[in-house]
């Protein structure tokens, strides 16, 4: 027989009840609903929850054993409600200029928002791979850009004197890993994804994560034989991208976009509309209420997926660099949207602008080369954190989107100490940790108004209060941090609300 600690790791010190091993599993003593003081109906609520329990999953945490630097003050430094938040509820720290150390909270919405990204390329059809951060800067005279790109490129040497550099982007790199491999126009389409660091040397970084030198980014890159082939490999992108910001808990508008340095002629930026955000943004108000394309969209529909993208691009939208008034006139007044926006992706469609260049270069069906149709398509998740904060907030904290939260529940023990408090939270934090939900049990020796601020601050969907007078009757309250709604429940409703069972 092979002994459960071989499986099941390293056990939490139980400070409430005796632990016995069975088959594997933790289990709580019935001892605890006789201690002292624990009346009838605390035992039955606590008592409601013991079939469910088991081990904890390493996703649930302990605020007393968990590192989340929490800060009183705002820094003089943090602009922006999403800087100011992100540093209080201490998510990230800041390491110099636009750069910022990923502090445990943080990286757990971070580790969400990438995860989301990755399931809706991988529905659409990119394949993964990993490009390094350093780059070579013969691939990027290759291009020609190498000079053309200007102070933003963080430019280095080796030890050997070669001339290297912090990629900005990959568009040189994948053309060149492209070109090394694929020979044929039978191997297409390929679209190939990557999450990785990127280093940009703005001039002012400013707006913590939103404007940052060194961020994360979802970089894509589809090759096609043709024009008409690469526009379906850009229209596939678009719905993709729609999916990916509604999982965010986002309604994204794109909007016509600049090419800018990337290059070609065709680009959307998609933007979310926020109080605070950077840049000034005109639309429909019909696109408030456009449904996004359902899970099982069809990315192969090459006639269903140009209709989606026709549909989500027929109305008027634009950025302030691309506004055109008259056009935005003849919008009946009641339907005009002016508002503050934030760009969360960016797509391009750039023909054979890399390719050329590069010779990237496949064998046509009549035997001659042809240079490939590519586009790439941009999302970085480190900026996307920021701008889910600056839509979803209010003067408490922040209010996740429940895909996005880093824990799902907070549960607070309004009296540490107390035999029942104790005992109904250690039972419910077991219960929820056993259906998979992320749990972060305030179990802190500190005053009740200490942790509503703490679950406030940091924005947990759900908070679960227990304290002696609910528990007298049976009852928890729960709380949603989005609406501020409050109910009694038992603890079984209670778990049941959470998890939608």
């Amino acid at each position: 027989m092979i002994p459960p600690f071989l499986f099941s790791g390293p056990r939490e010190r139980d400070p409430v009840s005796e632990r016995v091993r069975k088959g594997g599993l933790v289990r709580l003593s019935s001892c605890v609903c006789r201690q002292k003081g624990v009346n009838s109906a605390a035992r039955a609520t606590i008592g409601a929850l013991r079939p469910h329990a088991t081990a904890v999953p390493r996703s649930s945490m302990r605020l007393s054993r968990y590192f989340l630097p929490i800060l009183r003050e705002t820094p003089k430094e943090a602009e922006i409600v999403s800087h100011r938040l992100m540093l209080r509820a201490g998510m990230v720290r800041q390491e110099s200029a636009g750069i910022y150390a990923w502090l445990p909270l943080g990286l757990r919405v971070l580790n969400k928002v990438q995860q989301i990204v990755r399931e809706e390329q991988n529905r659409s059809g990119a394949i993964e791979l990993l490009m390094p951060t350093i780059q070579s800067a013969d691939l990027w005279r290759e291009s020609g850009r190498y000079d053309a790109y200007g102070k933003e490129m963080l430019r280095i040497r080796d030890r050997h004197d070669r001339e290297m550099l912090f990629g900005p982007t990959n568009e040189e790199m994948i053309t060149e890993i492209f070109r090394a491999y694929v020979k044929s126009y039978k191997d297409l389409p390929l679209n190939l994804y990557h999450l990785q660091w990127k280093f940009r040397d703005e001039v002012r970084p400013r707006f913590g994560t939103m404007r940052s030198r060194e961020f994360l980014m979802k970089d894509a890159y589809s090759f096609d034989l043709d024009k008409d082939g690469a526009v379906h490999a850009y229209n596939k992108m678009f719905v993709a991208y729609l999916r990916t910001f509604e999982r965010f808990g986002l309604k994204a508008i794109p909007m016509r976009a600049d090419t800018g340095p990337i290059g070609g002629d065709l680009s959307h930026e998609f933007i979310i509309l926020a109080e605070t955000g950077e840049s000034q943004v005109y639309c429909h108000r019909d696109y408030l209420d456009f449904a996004v394309p359902p899970a099982d969209t069809n990315f192969d529909d090459v006639e269903g997926i140009k209709a989606t993208v026709a549909k989500w691009t027929s109305l008027y939208a634009a950025t302030d660099e691309m506004h055109d008034e008259a056009a935005y006139g003849a919008i009946p007044e009641a339907s005009r949207v002016s508002a503050r926006g934030i760009e969360v992706g960016h797509i391009f469609y750039f023909g054979t602008k890399y390719s050329d260049p590069m010779s990237a270069t496949v064998q046509g069906p009549d035997g001659k080369p042809v240079p490939v149709h590519m586009g790439s398509y941009g999302i970085g998740p480190t900026r996307v954190v920021a701008a889910i904060i600056e839509a979803c907030h209010d003067e408490a904290g922040i209010k996740w989107p429940a895909a996005v939260a880093p824990f799902t529940v907070s549960i607070m023990n309004l009296k540490q100490g107390d035999s029942a408090c104790d005992a109904a939270c250690e039972e419910l934090y077991r219960t929820l940790g056993a259906k998979g939900v992320d749990v972060l049990y305030d179990d802190r020796d500190d005053r009740p108004g200490a942790k509503f601020a703490t679950a406030d601050l940091i924005g947990i969907p759900y908070q679960v209060m227990i304290g002696p007078r609910g528990l007298a009757e049976g009852k928890v309250e729960l709380k949603q941090r989005a609406t501020g709604e409050r109910e009694l429940l038992s603890p079984a409703d209670a778990v049941a609300r959470i998890t939608g069972a």
